[in-house]
């Protein structure tokens, strides 16, 4: 039998529909970078912080459907209760980021460094944009998760536990902390998982506080110093705020940099006709466009997310159609309680 295919309207009508029937069986999830049509039809929108938060607080809901990527579907299964369920509209929405680490590159990295600063002087920071496992890993060995909201309490907490923190995946969002927090180019070193000791020299990581691991964003490395300097000449006076997965000399070169959630709040608390110059993902910024209208928001450069856009209001409907069976964002248990230890941990710095 051939598929009926609904416009975009009856698409909304049959979700609203679905959403009525549920009730408060239901809470669907969307992160910022979701298409306006999806976070209109959200429940709660927010970055992965937020989120996560959400996902903890909600034990009445028996569905989670989770607009985003899949290591945020699978960081609301891990703090999900065991009565709930947790999918995600598509499965093949994931991260290039949270690819470039994985368990058997970061064991052996983690291992060498305790070869030279000794056991226990190290504490690892796993970034949000992760799978499981290394939120596991990081449960295990006394470590922490963080979002781009909290890595700077996340980087203080590890820091009051050891000499040395190794911070994975992205080396941006951690040297974009460290430099906040004081740490000097010296005391922090890029480690590249495929090359001995990260390819520096044993006396610079036993000299360095503050280990990043060589991934990246790309949404976030599309933006350059030129196109901050075009922005400015297009429109004098405005202001440049940008993500701090920005590498850092964009994050010096910007008037400020934040989170999703920081970003949000730039922009509501700019005076009326300020012209905000934004370097993060697409969706965001054209939904803080017309949100603002009062205010002139420009992207610095147009940077969409492929993974997020993977979600849509077909695939959201077939997900509610099918509660419980398709999709379903599965953790295990193992897995599961090591990981949301590390949670756990992010989650009480707030």
């Amino acid at each position: 039998m051939e598929k009926v295919q609904w416009n975009n309207d009856e698409l909304v009508d049959k979700i609203l529909l679905k959403k009525q029937e549920l009730g408060n069986q239901l809470i669907i999830l969307t992160h910022h970078y979701q298409r306006k049509e999806i976070v209109a039809l959200g429940d709660f929108v927010g970055d992965s912080f937020e989120l996560s938060r959400k996902a903890a607080a909600d034990r009445q809901c028996r569905h989670i459907v989770f607009c985003g990527v899949h290591f945020m579907a699978e960081s609301a299964a891990i703090l999900s209760q065991p009565h709930q369920i947790v999918q995600i509209p598509e499965e093949e929405a994931g991260c290039w980021m949270a690819e470039m680490a994985d368990t058997p590159l970061v064991e052996p990295a983690f291992e060498q460094l305790e070869s030279l600063a000794g056991k226990g002087a190290i504490v690892p920071i796993v970034y949000m944009n992760s799978d499981a496992e290394l939120k596991a890993f990081c449960g295990t060995h006394g470590g922490i998760v963080c979002t781009s909201s909290n890595a700077d309490k996340a980087l203080k907490w590890a820091f009051e536990k050891a000499e040395k923190v190794l911070f994975f995946p992205d080396r941006h969002l951690g040297h974009n902390t460290g430099y906040a927090l004081g740490l000097t180019a010296e005391q922090m070193a890029v480690w590249s998982p495929h090359k001995p000791f990260g390819g520096n020299e044993p006396e610079a990581l036993r000299r360095a506080r503050l280990i990043l691991w060589d991934g990246y964003c790309l949404v976030h490395t599309r933006f350059t110093c030129e196109q901050i300097e075009n922005s400015r000449a297009r429109h004098p006076g405005a202001k440049v705020i940008v993500h701090p997965e920005c590498p850092r000399e964009l994050v010096a070169m910007a008037d400020a940099s934040g989170s999703t959630s920081r970003i949000e709040k730039y922009v509501k608390d700019a005076p009326a006709g300020s012209t905000i110059i934004i370097g993060t993902e697409i969706n965001f910024i054209e939904r803080l466009a017309s949100e603002y209208p009062d205010k002139q928001v420009v992207e610095l450069h147009r940077s969409l997310c492929p993974n997020m856009f993977k979600i849509n209001l077909a695939n959201l409907l077939d997900t509610l159609e099918n509660l419980g069976e398709k999709n379903v964002v599965r953790v295990a248990e193992d897995i599961k309680a090591e990981a949301k230890v590390a949670l756990d941990r992010m989650l009480a710095l707030a």
